[in-house]
């Protein structure tokens, strides 16, 4: 459609006899079709690059997110570009990823099948380890080392091989001690493979601790015999196009027509440079030269394509594009996945870095929610409250560098284990144009029990360390002593200050990743522009849920708890100017148990039933939350008043609010309704997980067996990482066959967890759906009840309720079986 590809250069090979040319005449018109639906005055062409655009982005996302997990600033290489469609993307990702360079294989068409041909024969063998890095250590590494090799050396001569044409390298996967990322350095001296780690350390996150001790986890030995050598000359046929003449043609792109030079590649002479627009065409792919950059052939047959000049910022108009609203909803999105990944590299503990229990977005300046990771939804829904309380908190005296945090949960926050750090951006103006902010639930942060998830809380400060709105970096410096005193001198302190500082430095090193891409985006597009899509973000996510109700009908709902507590809500649906009123009217008042949920909770979970129910990839935002009118009683367990306890509000309630909306609007099976909130630890070691059950049915579906769903969005712990860091051992992980609630569909089994404790600790339970069991919807029968053990190392079995407390000696276990979902639909 744009004129990249000439239909003509194809083999008649098409239709339903397959001896027909590539026809243009129906992309046209179907292009044209869909201008005319679309409006707006767009031509065809325009469509068909605003497709283009977008795939764009989603490529350059791509290697953006790998790139940040190495720790590479992707800006200063080359790009390498194959695939017979490679060429006709290669100098747009370049701009998006801001490379100025891009390498073109005079076989790039088919380089995959090529360097197959090519690729040496090698094998390879781990080792685990798992010992201190010293001497001694490293005398024994190097001879298991040699063995190693010689076993490798032999697996590739029995393939037929010589051994002359095999060589061997040898590595060690290091790390430092309570940290699971690896690197890998070459077997060298103590000293060299400590200056290797720790440079490439310093390169991927930033930092390094030279006061760490080390670990030698994995030996990594390769053999690999040469490989064939050839320049590809033999393969390249030049020949097959020298007697085509070049000509003039035209392509759309980035929004203009542009007049193109079309050139075989054989008819250029080496290191001749041509400037695009233009065409070069190939036996196996078409190389597009972009306005702005330039190709030359090399000697070898090679195209290097050059930015002539850097890009200049695009202008971009103030109403909302169809094509620039999906460039920039992705690229929000993108920018705060990144941040996620730049904060599980950086962290310390389990429960950020394996568990993933952490949440990253970008805000507006008034502190709306305009885009965010698919990270934890009961985080998302409620952060922008968190940014609100700093903003007028601290907003008027903010300067660049600054960064506040906070979890206070009548300020904002949650629950106490989850503190929010959030940083200001400034922009060119010196204004603030944005906000970061992410938030980590910490494995500890105080209170009556390690973890800081205590069944017994009566009051929040019981719950662990209350953190208001306070400064963590203040003009650009680490404000660590207070921090420490702050953490350490509650009531109930922090029992591991430094790892909660440790997974603070790696929020910031998040935030400072959004900041970065935040800035990197307005020098891409102006300013105002980018503002105005932020904008225009939200303002989609408001419409997608007006559109939304108009499908929606009245509807009830009400479920009891274990404590028997009522969650009731009721949704009225307002077709003529499409809204819709959510009212938790009858929900039983303030809890003195922490099955309160903050207002904030509530608010998450509205916001993520009515996302789910769009059904369109959008990013979860503040737009979405106009169409909706909440209605919480004051005082009521959906909005109680401090200083009640929270903690089980945040991960129980919000998952039961979730079912009884969803029951409401007939639209799902509930699930679980809990998420089975495990605690262990004594002063040593503490650790926090939530575990998964089914995921609930629905109206045409069964539900899936052992999954986290609805308000969390975590993983399980690995047994090995757990097992490595913990003085546990995971005796079983298994599915609840047949658990799921039944119905005309049926909910996802749970699941049945077993942990073995190799020394004295406390131990925590809190859960639900232990004495009611999780609601059937549209006449589909309840789900199974949980249950949670104690199985003594002398043959007793305690049972700990939903909510239960106890100390375990070494050889003791806790067993635990999750409820299921209720069914969907009366059975048959």
């Amino acid at each position: 459609m744009v004129g990249k590809l000439d239909p003509s250069g194809f083999p008649k090979i098409f239709g339903e006899t397959r001896d027909q040319a590539a026809g243009k005449d129906g992309v046209v018109a179907a292009f044209e079709a869909l201008a005319a639906r679309m409006g707006g005055g767009r031509s065809a062409a325009e469509v068909a690059d605003g497709f283009l655009a977008i795939a764009v982005e989603n490529m350059a996302a791509a290697i953006k997110k790998i790139s940040v997990e190495r720790g590479i600033d992707v800006s200063g290489y080359a790009l390498q570009c194959f695939g017979a469609a490679g060429g006709q993307h290669s100098c747009l990702v370049a701009d998006a990823l801001g490379m100025t360079t891009v390498l073109i294989h005079p076989l790039s068409g088919v380089l995959s099948a090529y360097g197959m041909g090519l690729a040496p024969q090698r094998v390879a063998r781990e080792v685990t380890l798992e010992v201190p890095f010293d001497d001694v250590n490293l005398a024994s590494v190097r001879r298991r080392s040699v063995e190693t090799e010689a076993d490798l050396r032999r697996e590739l001569v029995c393939e037929g091989l010589s051994p002359s044409v095999i060589q061997c390298r040898s590595g060690i996967h290091l790390r430092y001690r309570d940290s699971e990322s690896t690197i890998l350095v070459p077997l060298a001296t103590l000293d060299d493979m400590r200056r290797d780690f720790e440079a490439q350390h310093t390169a991927r996150f930033g930092f390094a601790s030279p006061e760490k001790p080390i670990v030698c986890a994995i030996l990594d030995v390769e053999a690999i015999a040469e490989a064939h050598e050839s320049d590809g000359d033999d393969l390249i046929d030049d020949g097959a196009t020298v007697s085509v003449a070049d000509e003039q043609t035209r392509f759309y792109s980035q929004g203009a027509w542009h007049e193109a030079r079309c050139l075989h590649r054989s008819n250029i002479p080496a290191e001749a440079e041509i400037s695009g627009p233009a065409l070069i065409l190939e036996p196996h792919q078409t190389v597009v030269v972009e306005p702005g950059w330039q190709a030359e052939k090399t000697a070898r047959g090679d195209l290097i394509l050059t930015r002539l000049n850097p890009p200049e910022p695009r202008r971009i108009s103030a109403t909302a594009d169809p094509v620039l609203l999906e460039v920039f909803a992705n690229r929000f999105m993108s920018i705060a996945e990144r941040m996620g990944e730049a904060l599980r590299l950086t962290a310390q503990s389990v429960n950020i870095k394996e568990r993933l229990d952490f949440s990253c977005a970008i805000f507006d300046s008034d502190g709306g929610l305009v885009a965010n990771a698919p990270h934890v939804p009961v985080h998302l829904g409620s952060m922008d409250r968190s940014v609100e309380a700093v903003i007028a908190k601290h907003g008027a005296t903010l300067a660049a560098g600054d960064a506040v945090m906070l979890n206070a949960p009548y300020n904002g926050g949650t629950h106490l284990p989850d503190i929010t750090v959030v940083s200001p951006v400034f922009g060119v103006t010196g204004a603030i144009d944005f906000y970061v902010a992410s938030r980590g639930h910490h494995a500890d942060v105080g209170g009556l029990t390690p973890g800081s998830m205590s069944p017994n809380a009566k009051s929040i400060e019981e719950e662990g360390v209350y953190i208001d709105g306070v400064k963590l970096v203040e003009g650009g410096r680490f404000l660590e002593d207070e921090v420490f005193a702050l953490l350490a001198g509650a009531r109930y302190p922090a029992r591991n200050p430094q790892q909660n500082i440790a997974d603070l430095k790696a929020q910031l090193a998040a935030n400072a990743r959004g900041a970065a891409d935040l800035m990197a985006l307005m020098r891409e597009f102006d300013r105002d522009g980018v503002h105005a899509y932020m904008r225009h973000v939200q303002d989609n996510g408001e419409e997608m849920v007006r559109r939304l109700i108009t499908r929606l009908d009245d509807g009830a709902f009400s479920l009891t708890t274990d404590q028997g507590a009522t969650i009731a809500v009721k949704i009225s649906i307002d077709q003529r100017n499409r809204n819709a009123t959510v009212d938790f009217t009858g929900t039983s008042g303030q809890q003195t148990t922490s099955f309160n949920a903050p207002e904030a909770i509530t608010r998450a979970a509205v916001l993520y039933v009515f996302r789910v129910l769009v059904g369109e990839p959008i990013p979860l935002n503040a737009g979405c939350l106009r169409p909706l009118h909440i209605l919480i009683p004051e005082g009521s367990m959906l909005a109680p008043r401090y200083p009640a306890p929270v903690v089980a509000g945040n991960t129980e309630t919000s998952q039961q609010i979730t079912n009884a909306l969803f029951g409401a609007l007939n639209a799902l099976g509930s699930a679980q309704g809990t998420m089975n909130n495990l605690t262990f630890g004594n002063e040593r070691v503490q650790y926090y997980e939530t575990i998964c059950s089914g995921a609930p049915a629905g109206p045409g579906f069964d539900g899936a067996a052992g999954v986290h769903v609805n308000m969390t969005n975590t993983r399980m712990t690995d047994p090995e990482i757990l097992e490595q860091r913990y003085p546990v051992v995971v005796d079983e992980f298994s599915i609840r066959c047949g658990s799921g609630g039944r119905g005309a569909f049926n909910s996802g089994d749970g699941t049945r967890r077993r942990i073995r404790f190799l020394e004295p600790m406390t131990v925590a339970i809190l859960s639900g759906a232990r004495e009611v069991p999780p609601p059937g919807v549209d006449g589909g029968e309840p789900g199974a009840l949980g249950k949670n053990l104690i199985l003594r190392r002398d043959g007793r079995v305690d049972d700990l309720g939903g909510c239960g407390e106890t100390r375990v000696e070494a050889g003791d276990a806790i067993s635990i079986e999750t409820p299921t979902g209720g069914g969907f639909g009366r059975c048959d």
